[in-house]
């Protein structure tokens, strides 16, 4: 029987828990055809989605006790918008499927949808997964097709069932979830047969068919990076993703809003020991600096003195960005000389207007993505250790970059390296175990989920075993 059929005869005769159980018998030995997972929000409220082609909403069961989910999205295709690529290479975001939600309080024990349970928060997680830049890289304004149908080529669902199996207790993806934006050329067997776009198809084909297993294993949050800005991902990306309540102006489906939809506030999410993980939206940053009169430069003022606020919250602190303030990237000129690129210049010149060591005093490491690889850099100054975990499917970045960085080079004005470690052009995922009130065991995991390096977070500083992955 489709879904579909099964849950409006159910939702329509069958008792609620008698519906419940009928799910679970209805799922057996096939795939259900619908996505779930549980996403941590402002104070560390859990959000269970559900992500369903039905009529109506499935019930949510919390300690036996069925209620109704709420819809957060109907299905809809939405009015094509301005994209960077040009009108023949995109075209509307169709989402034809129900986009439901409903809180999880903090004294749930069990919860489930149609059978399926959900992964509940624990209230000091011990164990975290770290990744970041999953999506496989359809561009054609830089002629960039990854193999998309080759898991070697573009490996996330291994990655995702390497980390799912590592256990967690949470996840935190670093943000770039949709790379497929235009159609795969003729001819490429490579992408053949890919979806494009920022639609449903593509967000599914990119994201939650591959990361299932991670999705199940346990409570995600979900920073946003520069590809769910509002003229790319940005509106599955609040459809699907955000813990927060969709807003309308707020969701990247009028060009007209963008200056609402491509900036949010930060959030904590406490983790036990007097910790929080402090949540920033940098989708809208750029790494050449903001132009004089870009509205972005007001709007992360405002977002450096929230997150201030936050971090005076607590002791200790763990930020996550998309864009690494505090690492560096290396790229190649024209005639092959190495030129090494430091932490996002948009990001230093708002938050260095008000802080010229640019982050709050109290935040002991940032964990980021986008550079395409993995990387771990500690300071000798009064800065927060940079980890980088922009490795777990995206094509990566292979130029090199050094063993040592030479005298001089620094990902930002007054950061004095100290400690530098780096794994280029290699695919997998951190992982983040607690030793301490301000102790971390930081190792990196390859796809089949083998330790290829181990670091030591203590405080603001940290080291590691290898200065570089080989």
């Amino acid at each position: 029987m489709p879904l579909t059929t099964f849950v409006t005869i159910c939702r329509r005769w069958a008792p609620p828990l008698l519906c419940a159980a009928l799910a679970a018998c209805a799922t057996v030995g096939q795939a259900p055809a619908f996505s779930s997972f549980v996403v941590l929000g402002e104070h560390g409220a859990a959000v269970a989605r559900v992500l369903i082609d039905a009529p109506a909403c499935p019930d949510i069961v919390i300690d036996q006790r069925p209620q109704a989910m709420a819809v957060r999205a109907p299905a809809a295709t939405l009015a094509l918008r301005s994209t960077p690529s040009a009108a023949a290479d995109s075209k509307p975001a169709a989402f034809p499927l129900l986009t439901c939600e409903a809180p999880l309080p903090a004294s749930a024990s069990q919860a489930s949808v149609l059978g399926r349970a959900l992964p509940l928060p624990a209230a000091a997680p011990q164990r975290i997964v770290v990744i970041g830049d999953t999506g496989c890289r359809l561009q054609k304004n830089s002629h960039s097709y990854q193999a998309c149908n080759d898991g070697a080529a573009y490996p996330f669902a291994a990655i995702a069932a390497a980390a799912a199996a590592w256990r967690p207790e949470l996840v935190i993806h670093v943000g770039d979830y949709h790379y497929r934006e235009n159609a795969c050329p003729d001819g490429n067997a490579g992408c053949a047969g890919s979806p494009w776009g920022y639609g449903w198809d593509a967000w599914n084909a990119d994201f939650f068919a591959p990361g299932a297993a991670l999705l199940q294993a346990a409570p995600w949050i979900m920073a946003r990076g520069n590809h769910e800005n509002c003229l790319r991902g940005g509106q599955g990306y609040w459809r699907l993703l955000d813990p927060r309540p969709l807003l309308a102006g707020r969701d990247c489906n009028l060009a007209a809003d963008d200056a609402d939809g491509n900036y949010s506030d930060p959030y904590a999410v406490p983790i036990g020991q007097d910790t929080q993980l402090l949540v920033l939206d940098t989708a809208n940053t750029t790494w050449k600096g903001l132009k004089p009169g870009d509205p972005g430069y007001d709007k992360y003022r405002d977002l450096y003195r929230k997150l201030d606020a936050l971090a005076q919250q607590a002791p200790r602190n763990l930020g996550i960005a998309h864009h690494p303030l505090l690492g560096m990237g290396a790229d190649r000129k024209a005639d092959g000389a190495l030129v090494l690129l430091p932490g996002d210049a948009g990001l230093q010149q708002a938050f260095g207007s008000l802080n010229a060591q640019l982050l709050p005093a109290a935040i002991q490491a940032m964990l980021s993505g986008h550079v395409h690889l993995w990387e771990q850099v500690s300071f000798a100054s009064d800065h927060p250790s940079q980890f980088i975990s922009g490795f777990s499917g995206t094509a990566e970045d292979t130029v090199p970059l050094p063993e040592r960085l030479p005298d001089g080079v620094t990902p930002a004005p007054g950061a004095r390296v100290e400690q530098f470690s780096s794994w280029v052009d290699g695919f997998g995922f951190m992982s983040m175990e607690r030793l301490g009130a301000d102790q971390w065991l930081v190792q990196v995991h390859d796809q089949q989920g083998r330790v290829r390096n181990s670091c030591r977070l203590d405080g603001k500083r940290s080291r590691c075993e290898l200065a570089q992955v080989k």
